[in-house]
C-alpha cells in the first residue's frame, strides 16, 4: 500500500506524523510512505532527515484578521487542491495532522475518493481539522474535545517521539533512579552544578522571546538562591554566556533526558510539549502562547487537574512573579511522586490500527 502523511508548519504537526509513520513502517515494512508539506514549513528539514520523501503543494495562507490577502485564498486553495489531487493518485490512505497543508489534502482526498484519517493534537481543533472532520469518520484525538465533529473520535493520545518512548520505557522500572541518573548526566554534560535543583526552560523549537526576557532578568537571583538553569532559547535567538548555574542552548538535542532530569519545567504548552511533559516531567509551569484560538491553555488542563502543572498568563509572567513563586513551584514538584505517566505510550499504534481500518488493510 501507499500511505501519505500530511503534517507541516511546526514541530507540533510534524513530530506526531513522523511517530505514526515510523510505527506504520514497523508494522508494514513493505508499504510505501511519503509526506505532504508546503515549501516553507519545518517539514522541509525534519522529513528528509527522517528518510522519507516529501511532496510539496502551494501554501494556503488565511489571515486571522480581515485584510486584502483574503481575496487570494480561493485561488490559492484551488491550486493547492489540484496539486494534492495529483500526488494522491495511487495512494491508498492519507493521514492528516492539521496545519495549512492538511486542509487542501482533505478536500483533495474527498474529491479523489481516497480514505483519510485525521489526528488532532490540540484540545481545541484548528480550522483544517474541523473542516476535515466533516468529511471522514476516521478521527483520533490527543485530548478530549467537545466539538460535535469529534464526538465520535477515538481518544488515542499524542504519538510520542522515539527518544521519549525509550526514556519512558526505562523510567517505568524505577522512576527515582531514572531521574537521578538523568540529572547526573545532564548536569555533567552541560557543566552545571550537580547538587542544586535544576530548572529546565524551553520555549519551543523557535524559542520564546517573552520567556527568554524574563529569565535574563531573573537568572542571577535564582543562582543566588542555589538553583541551576538549563535554558533552550531557540535557534533564532541570541545564546547568552553561561556558568555553573546557567547554560543556554539554541537547540536541545536530548529533550527526554532533560525532562527526566529537571526538578521543574518552565515552557509553552504546545500539544507535543504537554504530552512529553505528561510522560516524563515531574512538575511544570506553563505559559500558554497568547495568540491562536486558546488551545495551549486547554492542552495543559489535564496536567493541572492532576496536580502536575500550573498555568500562568504571559502578561503575568514577570521577573517579579517568578522570584516570588519559584520556591512554591519547586516545593510542589518535590512533594509529588517521581513517576510520570505512560498513557500516551501506545498512541502511535492506536492510530496505525485506525489507518488500517480506513485503508481496508
Amino acid at each position: 500500500m501507499k500511505i501519505l502523511f500530511a503534517g507541516g508548519g511546526t514541530a507540533g504537526h510534524v513530530e506526531p506524523a513522523l511517530a505514526v509513520a515510523r510505527a506504520w513502517q514497523s508494522a508494514h515494512p513493505e508499504d510505501e510512505i511519503s509526506f505532504l508539506g508546503t515549501p516553507h514549513g519545518l517539514e522541509n528539514t525534519l522529513i528528509p532527515a527522517a528518510g522519507f520523501t516529501l511532496h510539496q503543494i502551494p501554501k494556503v495562507t488565511i489571515s486571522r484578521t480581515i485584510s486584502p490577502s483574503l481575496l487570494k485564498v480561493p485561488f490559492q486553495l484551488i491550486s493547492s487542491i489540484s496539486a494534492a489531487r495529483a500526488i494522491l493518485k495511487g495512494v491508498d490512505c492519507a493521514v492528516g495532522f492539521g496545519g495549512y497543508v492538511s486542509g487542501p489534502l482533505y478536500l483533495a482526498a474527498r474529491l479523489n475518493r481516497t480514505p483519510f484519517v485525521i489526528h488532532e493534537q490540540n484540545a481545541r481543533p484548528g480550522w483544517a481539522n474541523r473542516m476535515g472532520a466533516r468529511l471522514t469518520k476516521y478521527l483520533a484525538l490527543s485530548f478530549p474535545v467537545s466539538d460535535r465533529e469529534f464526538s465520535r473520535a477515538e481518544l488515542t493520545g499524542l504519538p510520542l517521539r522515539a527518544d521519549v518512548l525509550s526514556a519512558l520505557s526505562i523510567a517505568l522500572t524505577d522512576w527515582s533512579a531514572a531521574r537521578t541518573a538523568a540529572k547526573a548526566e545532564i548536569t555533567s554534560r552541560y557543566g552545571l552544578s550537580t547538587d542544586r535543583p535544576l530548572i529546565f526552560i524551553f520555549g519551543g523549537s523557535q524559542g520564546s522571546q517573552a520567556i527568554n526576557q524574563v529569565i535574563s532578568e531573573v537568572r542571577e537571583e535564582l543562582s543566588k538562591r542555589g538553583l541551576t538553569i538549563l535554558h533552550g532559547v531557540g535557534k533564532n535567538n541570541p545564546v547568552p554566556d553561561g556558568d555553573s548555574s546557567y547554560r543556554a542552548l539554541a537547540y536541545i538535542e536530548d529533550m527526554a533526558q532533560c525532562y527526566l532530569a529537571a526538578d521543574l519545567l518552565i515552557s509553552r504548552s504546545g500539544a507535543v510539549t504537554c504530552a512529553e511533559a505528561q510522560a516524563l516531567a515531574r512538575y511544570s509551569l506553563f505559559i500558554p502562547l497568547p495568540i491562536g484560538n486558546g488551545e495551549q491553555a486547554l492542552n495543559a488542563s489535564d496536567l493541572v487537574s492532576a496536580g502536575r502543572a500550573q498555568i500562568v498568563k504571559q502578561s503575568d509572567f514577570t521577573a517579579e512573579w517568578l522570584t516570588s513563586h519559584i520556591d512554591e513551584l519547586l516545593q510542589k514538584s518535590f512533594d509529588r511522586p517521581a513517576a510520570g505517566d505512560a498513557a500516551s505510550a501506545g498512541a502511535a499504534d492506536k492510530i496505525v490500527k485506525l489507518i488500517e481500518r480506513a485503508a481496508g488493510k
